[in-house]
C-alpha cells in the first residue's frame, strides 16, 4: 500500500487489509471508530463499495404507515411512543388503515408498516391488515413489524416465534425492517430501553425469520449512551448472523434524534460522526450487500454527500414518516422519485429503482 494515501499510520494496516479483501477485526473496527481521518476512512469505504455495487444507488418507491403510538415498552430514546390515556395517543382501526392504503401514491413497490407495542391488539388485528394490504395493492411488498412488535406478538398470544411468523406470513407479510435492534450491548439496553426485547432476542428473531425464507434488513441506533467498542460488537454480531444465513438485504444505521425524548440533554450526532458510521459499516459488514442512508433522519444533503462515504442506497419516497419527526427532525416527510434521482444523479451516480429485494423495477427517467 502507498504511504501517501495516508494521513493516520494507524490505519495503514486496516487500508492494506480492505484493498486485499481481507474481512477486519473487532480491534480494526475500534480503530476505526475512534479515528477522526475521516477522509481515509471514507476512502477505503467507496472502494469497498466499489467493488460490490458499481456506481449504482439504489431507491425505491414506497409508503409508511404508523399504525399506532401506543406502547407498553417506553424506551427512553423514543418521543414516539406513547401511553394508551396520554395526549397525542392513537390506534388506527382497519378501516383507517385500508383508506391510508388507498391514499398510496401510483407505482409504489413497497408499503412499510411499524408502530407500537399495543397491548389490546391482537394478532389477528395484524392478520387481517396483511390480508387488507395484500388485497389492496398484490404486487406491493409488505415490509412490517419489528422484532420487537412481533416478539410482542408471540408473548401475547401464547405462541412461539416461529408460529407467529408463520401466521403473518400467509396473511401476506413478505420481509421484516431492523428497528428495534438499537444497540445489543446489555449495558446499553438497561440505560436507554430495558423493557425491550434483548439482543440476543432481537438476533434469534430474525434468525428465525430467515431461516422461514422471510428478508429482513438490519439496524443500529448510535449517537446515545454507546461506546465505540459496543457499536463494533454490535456490527460483529450482524455479521456473524449474516454468515449463517444471508437472510439481511441491507444495513442502515440510525442516527439518535434526542429532542422530545428522556434523553433531551444530549446533543444530536454530527455530520462527521453520521459519515464515519456509514463508512465503518461499509467496512465492517463485507457480508451485507448494501448500506442505506437514511435521508429522514440525516436530510437530504447529508444522505447524498454519504454516497462518496460507501452507501448504494437512499431508501425512497416514504410519503408520510412520524417516529423521527416526533423527535425533532426537520426533514421533509417525503421526496418526490424526481427529488430522488437528482440527489443520486448529482453525486455521479447511476440511480436504480428498486423493490424491497433489490429487484429493479422500471427505467429511471
Amino acid at each position: 500500500m502507498v504511504n501517501e494515501l495516508f494521513s493516520d499510520s494507524e490505519l495503514e494496516e486496516i487500508g492494506d487489509k480492505v484493498l486485499a479483501g481481507e474481512r477486519l477485526t473487532r480491534e480494526d473496527g475500534i480503530k476505526l471508530m475512534k479515528s477522526n481521518d475521516l477522509l481515509t476512512i471514507g476512502y477505503l469505504a467507496d472502494y469497498r463499495r466499489q467493488e460490490k455495487c458499481g456506481d449504482e444507488v439504489y431507491y425505491i418507491k414506497n409508503r409508511h404507515i404508523n399504525h399506532t403510538n401506543v406502547c407498553e415498552v417506553q424506551c427512553r430514546f423514543c418521543a414516539f411512543g406513547r401511553e394508551e390515556d396520554e395526549d397525542g395517543a392513537y390506534t388506527m382501526e382497519l378501516n383507517e388503515i385500508a383508506e391510508a392504503i388507498d391514499k398510496s401514491p401510483d407505482g409504489i413497490s413497497e408499503l412499510h408498516i411499524v408502530g407500537g407495542c399495543h397491548h389490546d391488539l391482537s394478532l389477528e388485528y395484524f392478520e387481517e391488515m396483511l390480508r387488507l394490504a395484500k388485497d389492496k395493492l398484490p404486487e406491493v411488498y409488505i415490509q412490517a413489524f419489528t422484532v420487537v412488535e412481533i416478539a410482542h406478538l408471540a408473548d401475547k398470544s401464547g405462541l412461539t416465534v416461529k408460529e407467529t411468523l408463520k401466521r403473518l406470513k400467509q396473511a401476506g407479510l413478505d420481509s421484516i425492517p431492523g428497528g428495534g435492534a438499537e444497540v445489543f450491548s446489555p449495558r446499553v439496553r438497561e440505560k436507554v430501553c430495558k423493557d425491550k426485547v434483548s439482543g440476543e432476542r432481537w438476533l434469534s428473531v430474525m434468525e428465525t425469520a430467515h431461516n422461514l425464507g422471510i428478508k429482513t434488513n438490519a439496524t443500529m441506533l448510535y449517537g446515545h449512551v454507546e461506546t465505540p467498542e459496543e457499536r463494533i460488537d454490535h456490527l460483529i454480531k450482524l455479521r456473524e448472523l449474516q454468515d449463517k444465513t444471508e437472510g439481511f438485504l441491507t444495513f442502515i444505521p440510525l442516527a439518535f434524534h434526542p429532542e422530545n425524548t428522556e434523553l433531551n440533554y444530549l446533543s444530536a450526532t454530527t455530520g462527521y460522526d453520521d459519515l464515519k458510521v456509514l463508512a465503518i459499516a461499509r467496512l465492517m459488514l463485507d457480508n451485507f450487500a448494501h448500506i442505506k442512508a437514511f435521508w429522514i433522519m440525516l436530510g437530504t444533503k447529508l444522505a447524498q454527500i454519504s454516497l462518496s462515504f460507501g452507501v448504494d442506497d437512499l431508501d425512497g419516497t416514504v410519503v408520510e414518516e412520524k417516529i423521527t419527526h416526533d423527535a425533532g427532525a426537520q426533514t421533509k416527510q417525503g421526496l418526490t422519485e424526481a427529488e430522488i434521482v437528482n440527489m443520486i444523479k448529482e453525486a455521479g451516480r447511476i440511480p436504480v429503482e428498486r423493490d424491497t429485494v433489490y429487484n429493479r423495477v422500471g427505467d429511471v427517467k
